[in-house]
């Protein structure tokens, strides 16, 4: 007797009195896995403000996989990637992952965009038993606890939110500011940052909050003049970064800017004030080494532009680089005989130095799945990005 059953999209067979497999799984040894390709989902932001921490991250990801695909794939399997648009919200992130899973049937994830949206698909990822690596979302709870199948080779909020202070310090400021989204995104680095002063045994002259949607920062602006700050720790994605930026520059006031990669393109974020002279004091951190503009990465710049002409390149394409230079050598570490269980022994242990992040991508499972410790800082320069050689202390 056959029952066909047809649910997320793949129809199934079932079998009684005979020994038999889905259809699916009879023509390949792992979800996701032919004898000609590897599909790979991903999920966060493809429309919208927050595009960039979502789209041009893929895009680097893209550029990886099709230069690996030009040298003959990964033991002649070539990659795809399927993109979801999660639109930075938590719900329609669940509902991302669990496409990728049981209608695209994909080997395995690489995304998050945005942390509010990923942590909330982390218990769906964990349910499916999906390797993922997240390549932008920063919340330290989206990887801690350790999960077996989530790693992330994105700098996390606590390692931003302690080098924001140090660089502060390091810098002599004497009045540090603090103003933060209280989001469940901005509380993933605010928590973390009051740590980081309380360590180094200072208290903020100021402690302010702002929303994403924010389109005036007076008040805030207003409150930094007074206290005569002469530094701003922002825990503030780019938009609401502008307003108070703006806000700041219309009192006259010129401190000391630090952001955190919800930020992390110094260019970009000039343009979006788009006011002369009003972010010559901003820096970043970052997770990448360099910039589009640097000559070490011309050839991954280029390749990109030649892909998505229709993008401004940015830091986020090299975080995406970063990301699929280390999936893709997970899955070469796995063999020629894909399974998740290989891939994700290989992930559990990996090693590796890629061409875009500032220091090499090593996971040490099971104590820990955050696997790039360390970021490099950046400002603009002109039309382009430079990094800078920042004290520490």
């Amino acid at each position: 007797m056959k029952i066909w059953r047809k649910a997320w999209g793949v129809v199934t067979l079932l079998c009684a009195g005979v020994s038999c497999l889905p259809m699916q799984a009879r023509a390949q040894s792992a979800p996701g896995v032919t004898k000609e390709q590897i599909t790979i989902g991903s999920f966060g932001s493809l429309t919208g403000p927050t595009y960039l921490y979502g789209k041009l991250t893929m895009n680097g990801v893209d550029a990886v996989f099709a230069k690996v695909n030009a040298a003959g794939g990964i033991f002649g399997r070539k990659l795809v990637l399927v993109r979801e648009d999660d639109r930075c919200d938590p719900a329609t992130a669940i509902a991302a992952v669990k496409k990728l899973v049981f209608v695209d049937n994909v080997f395995a994830i690489i995304g998050g965009g945005c942390s509010n949206a990923a942590l909330a698909a982390r218990p769906e990822i964990i349910k499916d038993e999906i390797p993922t690596n997240i390549f932008a979302s920063v919340a330290d709870e989206i990887t801690s606890p350790v999960s077996k199948y989530i790693y992330t080779t994105m700098t996390t909020a606590s390692i931003e939110s302690r080098a924001q202070v140090d660089y502060a310090i390091a810098q002599g400021a004497k009045k540090i500011a603090v103003v933060a989204q209280h989001d469940a995104w901005g509380q993933s680095r605010y928590k973390p940052l009051m740590e980081a002063f309380k360590a180094h045994n200072v208290t903020p002259v100021l402690d302010l909050e702002m929303t994403v949607d924010d389109n005036d920062a007076t008040v805030q602006a207003l409150k930094i003049a007074q206290a005569k700050a002469d530094a701003v720790v922002m825990v503030l994605y780019a938009k609401p970064g502008a307003v108070l930026v703006r806000s700041l520059n219309k009192l006259g006031q010129n401190p000391m800017l630090i952001g955190e990669t919800g930020i992390a393109d110094p260019v970009a974020f000039t343009k979006q004030v788009d006011i002369p002279g009003a972010t010559d004091k901003f820096v970043t951190p970052s997770a990448v080494r360099y910039t589009p503009s640097s000559p070490e990465v011309a050839a991954w710049t280029a390749s990109i532009k030649k892909m998505f002409p229709n993008d401004d390149l940015s830091v986020f394409n090299l975080m995406g680089i970063g990301a699929g230079q280390v999936l893709v050598a997970a899955l070469q570490k796995a063999g020629p005989d894909l399974t998740r269980e290989k891939f994700l022994d290989a992930m559990a242990h990996i090693d590796v130095t890629t061409d875009t992040y500032a220091s090499p991508i090593v996971c040490n499972d099971p104590v820990s799945h955050q696997c790039n410790q360390h970021v490099a800082w950046m400002r603009a320069a002109g039309d382009h990005a430079e990094m800078l050689a920042a004290k520490t202390q």
